[in-house]
């Protein structure tokens, strides 16, 4: 019986141990949290001005508005406005504010407010700061820029560009992805079904996108046919996964968005003549002053004004091939008979100019003084991967080819 006590008592004490040393362990654990809440915050800053010591008001510039009027309208007096051009006047010229570009007001949070300082943006980066203190402080500032990942994808039903805007996506991406396959994608002969995806990096303010800073992949589903294409950095061009460049001798067309509305045939009916007779060229519908780039390298042989084709302007790229583009609406600075341009270079404007019944260019090519089709036209590559440089290349496509190839098997659910 004796035994059994001291047992009772042993476990007892044990008991009551551990609680304590339970209860102990928990008072600290939760001194510990008590003490990281109280950890203080970081504050927040605008253009480096503390945001919790002002009132702040941010618009964008009226067409018409000035300096002047933001500022008065807001209590500045006209003799401190015109210290501040005065004072500026060597760093900015306020005078040329453009309208919608943003401007932000600090106010105190005293009673009348005053104004503390106003910055207005150059741009999504750069910026004006005025601190009216004792002294007028002027600065030039630049927002911090973060580099993000991102990848993309869509279907097409329509058009590049619509997809890439239904899929919410930068507009730029749709402008990028032509550039880079100007010369494998006709983007105007895109057919309902195809399908991209791709790898992007954005540059980006703590408020908005900047820019689309590059494309670093991409597949292109056309036709039934994938089309990679991997921005190598050690040459800063884009290749496909045999390592030969995507960039070719001609683009695949003299445009980047249209659509085509009569193709290459030896017997058309003219809508305005009424007449059948032979087009041979591509005639793509654009608004009026669309850009028309040079096909490829070349010297302009010949450039003027024609009834039948208006305003037009042809290429001599070898002993080759000719291109001719008609019904321009204008033609671009510089652009002048006996002058070289480049693959890609502005060469002018579409129009209606001469038998035209809207806005089109007729875009027509010519191998060995006969008109061929232009859709049909082949196109020798530039040059691939250097031997030095492929062993590097290949790891770094293959680090990223699979990733594309699951992405496009996913969009079309693996039916491909």
């Amino acid at each position: 019986m004796f035994q059994k006590k001291i047992t009772f008592f042993l476990i007892l004490i044990l008991l009551l141990y551990g609680c304590e040393f339970h209860k102990d362990r928990k008072d600290k654990i939760t001194n510990i949290i008590h003490k990281q809440e109280k950890l203080p915050e970081q504050k927040s800053e605008l253009y480096k001005i503390p945001l919790d010591s002002f009132t702040i008001e941010q618009n964008t510039v009226k067409q018409g508005q000035s300096l002047s009027n933001i500022l008065t309208k807001n209590g500045l007096s006209p003799k401190i406005i015109d210290k501040l051009v005065k004072v500026t006047d060597t760093l900015f010229n306020f005078k040329q504010i453009k309208a919608g570009n943003r401007y932000t007001l600090f106010f105190s949070q005293d009673t009348p407010r005053n104004i503390y300082a106003f910055v207005y943006e150059i741009n999504p980066i750069s910026y004006y700061r005025v601190i009216f203190n004792d002294s007028l402080q002027v600065s030039i500032g630049k927002k911090n820029i973060h580099r993000i990942k991102k990848h993309g994808k869509g279907i097409i039903t329509t058009s590049l560009w619509n997809c890439v805007v239904d899929n919410n996506m930068p507009q730029e991406i749709a402008l990028k992805m032509s550039e880079i396959y100007a010369w494998s994608i006709d983007f105007f002969d895109l057919k309902k079904g195809d399908a991209f995806y791709i790898l992007y990096d954005i540059l980006k303010t703590d408020s908005q996108i900047v820019s689309i800073e590059k494309i670093r992949a991409a597949v292109f589903m056309h036709n039934k046919v994938l089309y990679y294409a991997f921005l190598f950095d050690p040459i800063n061009d884009y290749f496909d996964e045999q390592g030969n460049s995507l960039r070719k001798t001609f683009l695949k067309a003299p445009l980047r968005f249209s659509r085509i509305s009569s193709r290459f045939s030896n017997s058309r009916f003219h809508p305005i003549l009424k007449i059948y007779r032979p087009h041979h060229g591509i005639d793509y519908v654009v608004p009026k002053g669309t850009p028309v780039f040079a096909l490829g390298d070349g010297k302009i042989i010949k450039m003027g004004y024609d009834r039948g084709g208006g305003k037009f302007i042809k290429i001599k790229h070898n002993s080759v091939y000719v291109t001719s583009y008609m019904h321009l609406w204008k033609f671009a600075k510089n652009i002048k008979t006996g002058k070289q341009v480049i693959q890609g270079e502005l060469i002018g404007y579409v129009g209606a100019t001469g038998l035209a019944t809207g806005p089109h260019l007729d875009f027509r090519v010519y191998k060995n003084g006969r008109a061929i089709n232009p859709l049909t036209l082949k196109s020798p590559p530039a040059e691939p991967i250097p031997d030095s440089l492929r062993g590097s290349f290949t790891l770094f496509k293959d680090s990223l080819k699979q990733i594309l190839y699951n992405g496009i098997k996913k969009i079309y659910k693996d039916n491909i």
